[in-house]
């Protein structure tokens, strides 16, 4: 299907290109205002594991995860030909799927590949049991030679959307002190895709489904 194939592309593009242009132009943790604005920021964070910053079970959920991410893709391509041969097209249902397909297949080339393409990153010590955080600026690499290897690279995160940031007075009883963020959660296009596309299916569904769920 045409209209899958193209908004799938440039979804992707869009996806890689900005997590290549962070790692290798970001310090790990770095933050700066996209024009100027102090809600809108890019700032460079890695992940292990699922959409805004979730993750378990160390290198054994990390495989996982990938592993979940394999077969979700899998399904889709299989209800993707058995749509084109029932001879669906409305944009209501492609559209949205084809925006969770590329996120899957975005965050999927990370933790994938980018260990192995990349000088250096997040990685996961053994010793103390968690993730451990770089702090310098990546450089691409030759495939194979990077920080580590095969379904052990972390997700590229930037998107930082934090519109209410205020640290309560020290005057306040219990809450004194206390940092309140919100949106905290930091992202990318592929979680972005992921969620829209979600909530674009829950919004039309029945104009997406209109004879029900059909797998």
């Amino acid at each position: 299907m045409k209209k899958i194939a193209f908004v799938t592309l440039i979804i992707l593009l869009i996806d890689q290109a900005s997590k290549f242009y962070i790692k290798t132009n970001f310090q790990y943790g770095e933050s700066i205002p996209v024009m100027g604005l102090d809600w809108f920021r890019m700032t460079f964070v890695e992940n292990p594991g699922m959409a805004y910053g979730f993750h378990f079970g160390g290198l054994l959920g990390k495989y996982f995860l990938v592993i979940v991410r394999l077969f979700l893709i899998g399904g889709m391509i299989y209800l993707f030909m058995k749509w084109k041969k029932q001879g669906i097209t409305t944009n209501y249902l492609l559209i949205p799927m084809a925006m969770i397909f590329a996120g899957a297949i975005g965050n999927l080339i990370d933790g994938m590949f980018y260990g192995m393409i990349f000088d250096s990153g997040t990685v996961y010590d053994e010793s103390v049991n968690r993730w451990i955080e770089y702090g310098g600026v990546s450089q691409i690499v030759p495939f194979g030679e990077g920080y580590s290897s095969f379904m052990k690279g972390c997700v590229v995160d930037m998107l930082h959307f934090p519109l209410i940031d205020w640290t309560v007075p020290e005057s306040w009883p219990l809450l004194g002190g206390k940092q309140i963020e919100f949106f905290k959660y930091i992202f990318n296009v592929a979680d972005a895709a992921i969620s829209v596309g979600a909530a674009l299916l829950l919004i039309f569904r029945k104009k997406a489904f209109p004879n029900g769920l059909d797998f």
